[in-house]
């Protein structure tokens, strides 16, 4: 049986590998055990309860930041992102672009210089999005910048998550069908982990020293 474990934020969990000398393989990440998300998450799907996420999210100083696309199959097939994560202090809010059509509220969170959103390779994910809808990126933080500014060899959120975190993180659900009116439990738990632990590696990061505020990190 897999080992599921919750690892809350600045607990002892966090791993301290001075120097980051050398590049975390494969089987040593899989060693580690897995985490997932267990807090609030919720999942915004019409006006009502964007205008609800977005007086929370205005007053976050640090967010997850991740999206999710529905996966081609097809050579030449592209899909618009299905899905917007963005994990808070408390609670993640996950937006179905398909039904919310990338509302200005949620726009004006992404415009926002004054709120940090913590990912990996956010200049792609920001592109994809204003595909949907045009806005002024400010405020993000692209945390495999940062990881090659402080010597971490590991750049992705999966091995960023078990060099800096101690645990790993499932993508089982990463080619699954997110465009679907209802998503699974699976689904909703894996898309709010990826938001979740970007904010938790930015904020390891920051207790490092690392924030990314005077680098080529911040976008």
């Amino acid at each position: 049986m897999t080992e599921v474990v919750m690892v809350p934020s600045h607990s002892p969990a966090y791993v301290e590998r001075p120097g980051f000398d050398r590049r975390m393989c494969k089987e040593e990440i899989n060693s580690c055990p897995i985490a997932a998300y267990e807090g609030r998450i919720t999942l915004v799907g019409d006006e009502k309860s964007a205008e609800r996420a977005f007086m929370t999210l205005k007053k976050e100083e640090v967010l997850g930041f991740d999206i999710e696309i529905q996966p081609s199959f097809k050579k030449g097939e592209n899909h618009p992102p299905a899905l917007l994560q963005l994990a808070g202090e408390k609670e993640v809010f996950l937006f179905q672009l398909a039904r919310l059509k990338f509302p200005g509220l949620l726009r004006s969170i992404m415009a926002n210089p004054e709120i940090i959103k913590a990912g990996v390779a956010v200049s792609d994910d920001i592109e994809k999005l204003n595909e949907l809808a045009g806005f002024k990126a400010a405020g993000f933080i692209d945390l495999g910048v940062i990881a090659r500014e402080a010597g971490v060899k590991n750049r992705g959120l999966r091995g960023l998550a078990a060099v800096l975190l101690g645990f790993r993180i499932s993508k089982g659900c990463q080619r699954s069908n997110w465009g679907r009116d209802h998503l699974t439990g699976k689904q909703i738990r894996y898309a709010a982990t990826d938001a979740w632990v970007g904010r938790e590696i930015y904020l390891r990061f920051q207790e490092m020293g690392f924030t990314g505020d005077n680098l080529s990190a911040a976008v």
